[in-house]
């Protein structure tokens, strides 16, 4: 009989737990991708990002408390691509202490591009992933792995 009334708790508080995960969006973001040239061998590739309302992105170097998940860009080896430094982000950061996180939190709402500048030696296709993470104030969700494709004509 006790075996039942675990089940009777146990289901409900299940089913509950269930509805709120179906609330929450698998993504909150749209990527658009760019090739800019610079000259006749120097390109920026921009990673265009917009933000659903309400939500934000860890900037790269989000500060707090070491457990935020920063975007992070990974290019496949290309032997005519010669990656110029390192990704950087343009767009109207915000730091600011959030409750749960200790010390000082960076982030983007709305929009916010990511720029690798590189040199190339003739036409190619450069592929990868990035990682992301997009949070609320209610929560976070999960990383998140896209793949990523820049032609160079």
């Amino acid at each position: 009989m006790s075996s039942l009334k675990s089940i009777s708790v146990f289901v409900p508080l299940f089913l509950m737990g269930a509805n709120s995960f179906a609330q929450m969006p698998n993504d909150a973001t749209t990527w658009k991708y760019e090739v800019k040239k610079k000259s006749a061998t120097e390109y920026q590739l921009i990673f265009h990002l917009k933000l659903d309302k309400g939500w934000f992105i860890w900037a790269l170097k989000p500060g707090g408390d070491g457990t935020l998940v920063a975007p992070a860009f990974t290019f496949d080896k290309n032997e005519k691509v010669k990656m110029k430094g390192a990704v950087i982000e343009k767009g109207k950061k915000t730091e600011k202490k959030l409750d749960g996180i200790s010390g000082i939190s960076a982030y983007y709402t709305g929009t916010v591009d990511y720029v690798q500048n590189i040199t190339v030696s003739g036409k190619t296709k450069i592929t990868g992933k990035h990682e992301y993470q997009v949070c609320n104030y209610r929560y976070a969700i999960p990383p998140i792995y896209k793949d990523f494709v820049f032609e160079i004509k």
